[in-house]
């Protein structure tokens, strides 16, 4: 399945843009809550918001582009990353270098909204444990794809 590029970018940059005040909001709650947005957008109307792969690790969700495409935004200068203190451990930060330009609809920006008015405040390890409850990741094993099939079994 190929991603769409475009809505992935938009949504790693409303995310952040939305959250730039949240000092938990490292990598790993990013990504997870990316892929409770990805999953909620499919699991209500039955169709693919960025159609991004999620892997299930031990340190939680690993979307399989982001490395790549969070890459590319830091060379075109929209983004950069800073590694930062938070509490004993080491916070990989993303910030906007741009201000993003809306390009959701209506009905995308109401799980967007959603997922990110719920889930953004847990730090790492929090979101990670709640995300493991979730059917999808716990009918997954370690290293695998995560089904967006699964989200049906909620």
């Amino acid at each position: 399945m190929k991603i769409n590029e475009e809505k992935y970018i938009n949504l790693i940059m409303y995310i952040l843009f939305k959250c730039h005040n949240k000092p938990n909001l490292g990598k790993t709650v990013l990504c997870t809550v990316m892929y409770f947005i990805d999953f909620n957008y499919y699991e209500r109307y039955g169709k693919f918001l960025t159609k991004e792969t999620y892997i299930k690790s031990k340190r939680g969700i690993k979307p399989k582009h982001f490395k790549k495409i969070t890459e590319n935004l830091i060379a075109k200068k929209q983004l950069f990353l800073r590694k930062e203190p938070y509490y004993n451990r080491i916070l990989h930060r993303y910030y906007l270098t741009v201000i993003p330009t809306l390009k959701f609809t209506s009905k995308e920006l109401i799980v967007i909204n959603s997922c990110i008015r719920k889930l953004s405040d847990n730090n790492a390890s929090t979101i990670t444990k709640y995300a493991y409850r979730d059917e999808p990741l716990t009918k997954t094993k370690l290293g695998d794809e995560i089904n967006y099939e699964d989200v049906f079994l909620r």
